[in-house]
């Protein structure tokens, strides 16, 4: 694929396949191209990543039905959908559903272009805030479940005193746990743990459960 982008285009028209195909190819694009979506389906375990370029209404599976197909397999690469006959409630239900764009064919080579490149920028930053989170959720698995309690604590605005008074241990124990969950989450600061609890869902369910459970 010599690091280019991959794109998935799933269309019954021949000719369309063809023709938008030339157009990737020399826009500097692999492309990969399906006559049906259950031909897709049939290879998509072996795919490159990439976008997908996907027509609205095919023989048997149709484009929306993919898009559900692929929601349940949790496959989040990027759909861009093309039709001949756009119409409002397909469109919006398509872009309700995750789709990045939806084009009216025939679409100009620089709208499509625009759209890919669009839809290839959102799914990266989208990849890459996943990774991070992924990457926060790993450090804050290293935790014993003594610092988890800390930490739970800690960001929920306790003193040292109120958290040993909790947990039934001494104020100086606390102060090492404490520092423990900063070395062990790689933070220098205490608005950095904070930050970590709250891409993590910790602060969220620790809010709700002081809600529920007040003093």
């Amino acid at each position: 694929m010599n690091g280019a982008p991959m794109i998935h285009v799933v269309d019954d028209d021949a000719s369309f396949r063809t023709a938008i195909s030339r157009v990737l190819n020399a826009s500097g694009y692999e492309v990969a191209a399906y006559e049906s979506a259950a031909g897709f389906l049939r290879n998509i375990g072996n795919a490159s990543p990439g976008c997908i370029l996907l027509d609205v209404e095919m023989p048997a599976v149709g484009g929306l039905q993919l898009q559900e197909e692929l929601a349940k397999l949790s496959h989040g690469w990027p759909i861009i959908f093309m039709t001949g006959h756009g119409d409002i409630p397909t469109s919006v239900r398509a872009i309700k559903a995750g789709a990045e764009d939806f084009l009216t064919k025939p679409v100009s080579r620089q709208t499509l272009l625009e759209a890919i490149q669009r839809a290839l920028v959102r799914h990266a930053a989208r990849q890459q805030s996943q990774d991070q989170l992924n990457s926060l959720k790993t450090l804050v698995s290293t935790l014993t479940p003594r610092e988890s309690e800390v930490f739970a604590l800690m960001v929920r605005g306790k003193l040292n005193k109120q958290i040993a008074h909790l947990l039934g241990t001494s104020e100086r124990t606390i102060k090492a746990h404490r520092h423990m969950v900063m070395e062990k989450l790689q933070v220098q600061s205490f608005a950095q743990v904070v930050s970590i609890a709250e891409r993590v869902g910790l602060l969220a369910s620790s809010t709700s459960a002081d809600a529920e459970n007040p003093g």
